[in-house]
């Protein structure tokens, strides 16, 4: 498993200030409510998931430095889609976000619940252009039981390397610096459960409120769309 992406910068790197530059440019593109709705094409897709109050839309709409692109409702588990942000130049676009409703909030109708749990672990198992999952868990809670369903429901994808996966670990504001090294380890711990050589998993904390870890939530999304640069061969004498 790959390090958590927490240590403090004395700066924003040129590499924060390109993918923060990339994930402004998101923009509404469509909305489905099954995947035969979702379109066709080869643009990679990064899913966020998470509990219904785990802050998951906040945190959309500040990676996107943007105050409503996703749906923060007051109300818990009023998602109902699969809504699908565009991202890159808007006549080249090169990336798709993919906001995927909350799950696990009591007050949602349970034929409602079943119906978005196959739709999800449907798209989660077989969307052939999911690149990447950003999986919202609430710092102070961990990882729950069905956080952890997910997490065996992404296993197979993760193990070889075909999607990758970023634990935030949201309203990390709420923690003093003991809590919030209890909860990376705790999350390192769960996440070592499905981690494998080719497993490309990451961890790290984040606040909406005083923005901390956003770059590093930029920098990860970013990566998995963008093509590392070929490394310099020298010229034959």
């Amino acid at each position: 498993m790959k390090p958590d992406l927490t240590a403090p910068r004395a700066s924003v790197s040129l590499a924060t200030k390109a993918a923060l530059a990339w994930t402004h440019s998101a923009r509404f593109l469509t909305t489905a409510s099954r995947l035969d709705q979702l379109p066709g094409g080869e643009l990679p897709e990064i899913a966020f998931v998470g509990r219904s109050n785990a802050g998951k839309s906040t945190a959309i709409n500040t990676l996107a430095q943007q105050k409503r692109l996703a749906f923060a409702s007051r109300t818990p588990g009023r998602t109902q889609h699969i809504n699908l942000f565009e991202l890159g130049p808007k006549d080249a676009a090169n990336a798709l976000f993919a906001d995927l409703p909350g799950y696990g909030y009591a007050a949602v109708e349970r034929a409602a619940k079943l119906r978005w749990q196959a739709v999800m672990a449907d798209y989660l198992a077989l969307r052939r252009s999911l690149h990447g999952v950003v999986l919202m868990i609430d710092s102070r809670l961990g990882f729950t039981d069905l956080d952890r369903r997910l997490l065996q429901l992404l296993a197979p994808r993760l193990a070889n390397g075909e999607v990758r996966l970023l634990a935030v670990l949201t309203k990390a504001d709420k923690l003093n610096k003991r809590e919030a090294q209890a909860a990376l380890a705790a999350a390192q711990a769960v996440l070592g459960e499905v981690s494998t050589d080719q497993a490309d998993i990451g961890v790290t904390l984040f606040s909406a409120l005083s923005r901390s870890g956003l770059g590093d939530m930029a920098e990860a999304v970013h990566g998995w769309t963008t093509p590392a640069p070929a490394p310099a061969t020298e010229a034959a004498p």
